[in-house]
Order: structure tokens, then C-alpha cells, then sequence
């Protein structure tokens, strides 16, 4: 399952991770594929013997569409009271956050099933930290009165080639976003899934709960088939050692600020070619922009995100640091993006 602190830290974390898999060499059976092998990924949509589309199959989010996803992530309405609590898990470092706690992630707002499996009367979504989805397709309404749970209750209906998911029966205890904001027992979850070809998913979610919404939360989220790979379990909690080191605020940053004058911010203005080993076909591409004396980054034309400068040359934003280098003419050449996974090179283009 993809998990965003908006796009920065999905691109700078998970998506440079190695794949979490096995069977790495083995060839996907019975996909088209191309003269030279590939899957065929603008082959026609396969269909179940009802003539519905099949959505089932290894799923990754594509980051050169990524941006759309980021964005409208960043477009939350809370009420104030959930906006205020968003903001104190922000300077708290997510400490309590699912992925430190090793929770269950629940209803996401940027949810991205890992495998699909689909049967007539079920569609399975299965992700590799072992958690999993049940949508339920014969036709049974949700339960009235359900025992929240973390993962919630789910049914489904094919409008068309468009298969409807509506879910609700959460529990109050998870996390919409890695920004904290919260929602209630009383969200309801409604879930557009369209599989246009062979190699494309695309997922439309609405997210609808009064207590914490201020409206209603549209997010669009874009996938591709992961062809010759399958899933390879992933146990939080095993030697787990990340909590004990979430110490101090967000705002401790601010006090290792150093001021960087315009004439040396305008000089990383541009766009930088980040290829993630994982898949360097698909660049990424990291855009540096000036907004008054304050530089910004965006990830596949995703939101801008500030750089808080830590150095002359090195910048932080959530989770990661942007170094820019210089080559012995002065001329920036590339940015290292410093990571948790490592340090990876992004040439200016």
C-alpha cells in the first residue's frame, strides 16, 4: 500500500525503497506482452466471464502521475476542531501516527491496494504489511449498526465498467492522511474504480464525515500493473526501533534556519530528473520554483512544498534534505536527495 506525507515523502522514502516482492524472475502468467516481452499495457481491458472488467493484478501508483493525487491531498476542508488536531500531530512529529505504531492504516485518504483478487461475489485488496480489504459484491447492503473496526465494511456494484465501493463501520482511532487529521465512526467512504485498459487503474474516492469534514474530500489516485512480481509480506512491528528516535517538534527545525540570500536561491531555481532505482524508466521530475525569498519544491507537478534552509547549499522539507551541487564553474548540476533509503542523485535538466 502507498503511503504519502503528501507526495514528498512517498517519492523521497517508498518510492526509492527496494521492491517489496518475491519472485522477482518469475514471468506474470497469461498478460499480453509486447515483441520484446514487456507486459502490454495498452492491451484491452480483461474481463471476468460476466463480461465485467477484471481488476485484479499487482498494482503500483505510476509517480509521473502522482501530482494530481498530491494535490488534491492537500486540498483537506477540516472542521477546526480536527484542523487543530492535524497541527499538533504535525509538531509532534507523527509520533502517533499508524505507521509508527504499527496499526493498521484504515481508510486512507491516498489508498492504493498492492494486489487485487477478484472473484464473482468478492474482491479481495490485499497489501504486504498484511492487512486487507473485503468488498463484497453479492449484493448485501452494509451492516446498520456495525462493530467499528480498522479497516471497516465494505460492498460493492457495477455501474456500468465502473465498479462502485461504499464503505463505512470505522473506528475513530486511524489517520486520513500523514498530516493527522482524524475523522469519526460516522465516516462513509464512496470509491469509483475504472480499469480503462490492461496496464491502468484509476480510483476516484470521496471521503464524507460532517463531525471532522468541513466538506466533502475528492481524491483521484492512478495506478499501473507491476507485472512479473508479487507480494512479499511486511511486519511492522519486527524490530521495530523507529519510535524511541521521534524526539523534539517540527518546530526545532526553525531554529537551525540560516538565511540564504535571493541571488543564491534563484541559482537551484529549475527541474531536476529524479529516477527511483526501483523504476528508472518512470522519472520524476522535481521542480525548484522562488516564491518572494522563500524556495519551494513539487514532486510530478504535485503541491509546493517550502524548503527550510539548514545550509547554504542543503535544504529540509518533511522527512528528507535537498543538497544542490555545484560543479568548479559554480553552476549547479544536480540535487542530492538525502534520504532514510540513502542519497540519490537527481541531474538539473
Amino acid at each position: 500500500m502507498v503511503k504519502f506525507t503528501g507526495l514528498a515523502i512517498s517519492i523521497l522514502t517508498g518510492l526509492v525503497s527496494p521492491a517489496a516482492a518475491q519472485w522477482l524472475d518469475y514471468p506474470t502468467p497469461g498478460i499480453p506482452r509486447t515483441a520484446d516481452g514487456k507486459p502490454n499495457l495498452s492491451a484491452p481491458t480483461p474481463r471476468s466471464a460476466d463480461g465485467k472488467p477484471d481488476l485484479s493484478g499487482m498494482w503500483r501508483v505510476k509517480p509521473a502521475t502522482a501530482g494530481e493525487t498530491d494535490k488534491a491531498m492537500q486540498s483537506v476542508k477540516a472542521q477546526p476542531w480536527a484542523q487543530e488536531l492535524s497541527k499538533k500531530r504535525k509538531e509532534e512529529l507523527g509520533r502517533e501516527n499508524m505507521s509508527v505504531l504499527c496499526l493498521p492504516f484504515g481508510p486512507r485518504a491516498d489508498f492504493a491496494p498492492d494486489k487485487i483478487v477478484q472473484t464473482p461475489g468478492l474482491l479481495m485488496m490485499l497489501n504486504g504489511d498484511l492487512t486487507y480489504r473485503q468488498v463484497y459484491l453479492d449484493g448485501r447492503p452494509l451492516p446498520k449498526d456495525p462493530n467499528p473496526t480498522w479497516m471497516g465494511y465494505s460492498v460493492g456494484h457495477w455501474d456500468g465498467d465502473t465498479l462502485v465501493v461504499e464503505s463505512a463501520g470505522y473506528n475513530d482511532k486511524t489517520w486520513l492522511d500523514d498530516d493527522g487529521h482524524p475523522h469519526s465512526e460516522d465516516l462513509h467512504v464512496t470509491e469509483r474504480y475504472r480499469r480503462p485498459d490492461f496496464g491502468h487503474l484509476e480510483i476516484e474516492r470521496t471521503l464524507e464525515d460532517p463531525k471532522a469534514l468541513a466538506q466533502k474530500w475528492l481524491i483521484p489516485v492512478k495506478l499501473e500493473y507491476e507485472a512479473d512480481t508479487d507480494l512479499l509480506e511486511y511486519v511492522c512491528a519486527e524490530n521495530e526501533r523507529d519510535r524511541n528516535h521521534l524526539v523534539g517538534k517540527a518546530s526545532d527545525d526553525k531554529q537551525l534556519e540560516v538565511k540564504v540570500s535571493p541571488e543564491i536561491l534563484t541559482q537551484y531555481v529549475g527541474v531536476y530528473d529524479f529516477r527511483p532505482p526501483t523504476h528508472p524508466e518512470d522519472p520524476i521530475l522535481i521542480e525548484i520554483s522562488l516564491d518572494g525569498a522563500q524556495l519551494k519544491v513539487s514532486f510530478s507537478g504535485g503541491a509546493k512544498y517550502p524548503l527550510t534552509a539548514i545550509s547554504q547549499t542543503k535544504f529540509y522539507v518533511e522527512g528528507a534534505h535537498i543538497e544542490f551541487v555545484k560543479d568548479a564553474s559554480g553552476k549547479v548540476t544536480h540535487a542530492l536527495l538525502q534520504t532514510v533509503e540513502g542519497d540519490f542523485k537527481a541531474p538539473r535538466k
